[in-house]
């Protein structure tokens, strides 16, 4: 099965109760869906499905990040397609058996940690949004490392040089995508 990005809502609901875990599983299936209109527009549903599912085993296992989510999507019978793709964004990173091969799975590769540092760079702005953001301001956030310590900049390097982008080519499509997904 290749659920709908309504379903995988549900199903990432069964494993995650905390509101951030699922506002980034909304945030990040809103940038994927934005990214498919522009790459691939007849698949906008799979990808925002598989923003959404992610993270589903970070909460409950956070030690088994992009391991457990294998067993916990075959046990919601999720097609092999979706869980390889949701779980290759921790390439490197955690154990997931996955490398990102598709633009797909290496935009979920780089934006994952991207939209943390642009979510944490908006709650600091008068706005508390991203919608005055300017690429300039992200690219000062970017640059300072205490800032959003938690969020890699080397994963999100690595996401814009394996899809053969230019840093400031993410960070400013990452940006407008946010905006766009703000504005629903």
């Amino acid at each position: 099965m290749i659920p709908t990005p309504a379903q995988a809502r549900e199903i990432l609901e069964k494993y995650n109760k905390e509101p951030f875990h699922l506002h980034h599983g909304e945030t990040v299936s809103g940038v994927m869906g934005w990214f498919a209109q522009k790459y691939d527009p007849g698949n906008v549903d799979f990808w925002r499905t598989v923003g959404m599912l992610h993270d589903i085993d970070f909460e409950l296992y956070p030690e088994q990040h992009c391991v457990k989510g294998i067993e916990l999507m075959k046990n919601e019978g999720i097609d092999d397609i979706v869980i390889r793709s949701s779980l290759s964004h921790g390439w490197g990173m955690t154990n997931t058996p996955y490398e990102p091969e598709s633009t797909m799975e290496k935009l979920l590769f780089a934006v994952d940690e991207l939209t943390g540092l642009i979510g944490a760079a908006a709650l600091m702005r008068p706005s508390k949004s991203v919608s005055d953001m300017e690429l300039s301001s992200l690219k000062k956030k970017y640059k300072d490392k205490k800032f959003a310590a938690g969020c890699s900049r080397d994963t999100i390097a690595k996401g814009a040089e394996m899809l053969g982008w230019e840093l400031d080519t993410l960070l400013e499509q990452t940006l407008e995508a946010m905006k766009a997904i703000e504005k629903r």
